[in-house]
């Protein structure tokens, strides 16, 4: 029997860092409206607790983390309060990103469909409401130095037409192995089963190395009926401290999961492009 909205129980986490103020309550606004019973967590990896002022609604828990473990280790945080807490679904949430009412609604009914599904992302959408290209297959090392290295456009295009599954028209429902961590509609307890993120990676591509170890039990699936807003302002290409953390990270990855000898990764990518196919 299908489960009521009434009955479930939906938690979220923004992981903040001084960010603006009004951007980061245009993300707030967006998951409490709703009339679902919910609960978000802030967690602050601030110097200063000055976003505390963002706390104007009952619904929101407030936890000032100056040490910043980092992304992932502080939705982490957040993820062991939602899995005692007894959450239904967990939201992993950005905080430039902000959608309209209906859009978390949409998300649990489709969740709710199959049993099989352990993540669900949207279709995001740049501001100016143009596609970003946030469905992934797994990397090669090849493919990630081409993107942030190589100044030649058509070498890149013609990569991230593959990598980004282009191909797809993004209209499709997919079973995408790399799903991006700005906006990841989460079983808690799959999230529980699989420990959260891996606290390894500071920043960047931990989202990576969730949904690939989910998407192997799991349907981790782009849901491209509902869409979100990602201001998304590629920081680690304007700022060298996070440019070294991005390559750390990519290390941090590939050490993982191989280098050129991934045979999971040649594997996965092959079903996926050939199901993406056959939906037509």
């Amino acid at each position: 029997m299908k489960e009521s909205k009434k009955e479930v129980f939906i938690t979220s986490t923004i992981v903040l860092y001084n960010n603006d103020i009004e951007v980061v309550q245009k993300a707030i606004n967006s998951f409490l409206d709703t009339s679902i019973k919910v609960e978000l967590f802030l967690i602050d990896n601030s110097p200063s607790d000055s976003l505390k002022k963002l706390v104007n609604d009952h619904r929101i828990n407030y936890f000032h983390n100056p040490s910043n473990p980092g992304f992932g280790a502080g939705h982490n945080i957040a993820i062991k309060k939602a899995i005692l807490s007894k959450s239904d679904y967990h939201l992993i949430l950005n905080p430039d990103v902000y959608f309209d009412k209906g859009v978390i609604e949409s998300l649990l009914d489709y969740s709710q469909s199959d049993s099989s599904i352990g993540i669900v992302m949207p279709k995001v959408l740049y501001p100016n409401g143009n596609i970003q290209y946030t469905c992934k297959l797994l990397p090669t090392p090849i493919d990630l130095f081409v993107r942030r290295f190589i100044p030649f456009d058509k070498i890149k295009q013609k990569m991230d037409y593959r990598y980004e599954v282009k191909f797809s028209g993004y209209d499709k429902i997919m079973d995408i192995p790399f799903l991006s961590g700005c906006f990841m509609f989460c079983k808690t307890s799959v999230l529980e089963e699989f420990g959260g993120f891996d606290e390894a990676f500071f920043m960047y591509y931990e989202d990576l190395d969730l949904t690939r170890r989910v998407h192997g039990k799991y349907k981790t699936m782009f849901y491209p009926k509902v869409h979100v807003y990602h201001i998304f302002e590629r920081a680690s290409y304007k700022n060298k401290l996070l440019l070294k953390k991005h390559i750390k990270s990519v290390f941090t990855y590939f050490n993982k999961w191989g280098w050129f000898f991934d045979f999971d990764r040649i594997k996965i990518n092959k079903r996926v492009i050939k199901n993406i196919k056959e939906i037509g």
